[in-house]
């Protein structure tokens, strides 16, 4: 009876709500309404397969924030007929996990329909509460559709990813955005249909290009720019370039210091400078600054740089490495950019040469794979203390 009730809320919730975000309004309520992800969701290919046949695993779904990973586990849900349970990896407990696990298991017996379980940034479980889930995924009580911006591979339970298939979603290109505020603009139903609106071309775009990718934040970013411009005397609301610029603001980029778009962006980096490519190593160093990298971390990867791939090439890059570390420390942001800027360019430029590197590398190798040489006689220290005794 209990799961009866749940059901006819669910229903009422999927009517749309004018008092919700236009994110949330225009939620894609099927594949064919879904945008981009065609790398996964295309026609023929795995995850659209397997949801079509019903034969879809437990499954992870990895990406950018505003990429649709929970639309996409509903929509699942309603293409399987499936019941949609959510939980939150920040808020929910032990207490409401095994909740949720028991109604699934009285579900699937009583009435022999799946439950889809959806958690919300599950790399944020621990131990504990994702080993709670694995009995019931494995003996299929309940799917599994976990959502992180994370690599699932690093901080999801190991044994929660073995049972699941792994899928990465992108941020979403210019086009695809450009698709979404089109369908907003002309949906009367959930959308900003009943509001007469002309959006100038460069007005789209410049949305489009400084979401950095997250359906949500466009969409969001497109309702209160046409819900505050005051329409003209024939009744229209012209969003132009200005009007688009004061509703996004800042651009928003995908860069979170302690996972992967850290080490992504600060490999691009190097490896820029080690191809010697001076544009993408700047472009790669304006993206961190801008996110507000740590400015000393940048420097101490100048100064390995400088040591590592310039080596014996140039003498003169160390010193100018550690110079810069030291400007660095003195000036602080936002000066310190120069400095980095110049070091940048002068390690891009500079000829490479990791032979001290890699003799020291070749070195361990043998030191670990060999036996230990012992020091030659005449290389030995010959100067002993003089006791003072004699």
């Amino acid at each position: 009876m209990q799961d009866l009730f749940n059901e006819a809320e669910a229903e009422t919730e999927a009517k749309p709500d004018a008092a919700a975000p236009l994110a949330s309004r225009m939620r894609p309520r099927s594949l064919d309404e879904f945008v981009g992800q065609e790398h996964i969701l295309a026609p023929g290919k795995l995850l659209r397969r397997a949801i079509e046949a019903d034969r879809l695993p437990s499954v992870i779904l990895s990406g950018p924030p505003g990429t649709g990973k929970t639309t996409l586990a509903q929509i699942i849900a309603a293409m399987t007929e499936s019941k949609f349970e959510r939980l939150s990896g920040v808020e929910s407990n032990v207490a409401e996990m095994r909740r949720v696990v028991a109604a699934a298991s009285n579900r699937r017996r009583t009435s022999g329909k799946k439950t889809i379980l959806f958690v919300d940034e599950i790399h944020h479980f621990n131990k504990v509460q994702q080993d709670i889930l694995l009995p019931d995924v494995e003996s299929g009580n309940l799917r599994l559709i976990g959502a992180t911006t994370y690599n699932p591979f690093f901080y999801v339970n190991s044994a929660l990813v073995s049972r699941s298939q792994v899928f990465q979603l992108e941020s979403l290109g210019v086009e695809d955005l450009g698709k979404l505020i089109d369908r907003a603009l002309k949906d009367e139903e959930r959308g900003l249909g009943q509001h007469r609106v002309k959006m100038d071309p460069d007005a789209k775009r410049h949305l489009a290009k400084l979401s950095d990718g997250d359906a949500r934040k466009c969409l969001n970013a497109l309702e209160i720019g046409v819900l505050t411009t005051p329409p003209n005397d024939k009744g229209i609301i012209h969003f132009t370039l200005r009007v688009a610029e004061e509703s996004i603001q800042t651009k928003a980029v995908v860069y979170d210091r302690a996972g992967d778009a850290h080490y992504d962006t600060i490999s691009a980096f190097i490896k820029s400078m080690r191809a010697s490519d001076e544009k993408g190593a700047i472009y790669w160093l304006a993206k961190m600054l801008h996110a507000g990298e740590d400015c000393r971390f940048i420097a101490r990867r100048l100064v390995i740089f400088a040591s590592e791939d310039v080596g014996l090439a140039d003498a003169e890059a160390l010193p100018l490495a550690i110079a810069t570390q030291q400007a660095v420390e003195f000036v602080g942001m936002p000066e310190a950019r120069i400095p980095l800027a110049h070091a940048t360019v002068y390690l891009c430029r500079a000829p490479k040469n990791r032979e001290a590197y890699e003799s020291l590398g070749a070195a361990s190798e043998e030191i670990e794979a060999e036996k230990t040489r012992r020091v030659p006689e005449n290389l030995k220290n010959k100067h002993f203390p003089v006791n003072p005794e004699h």
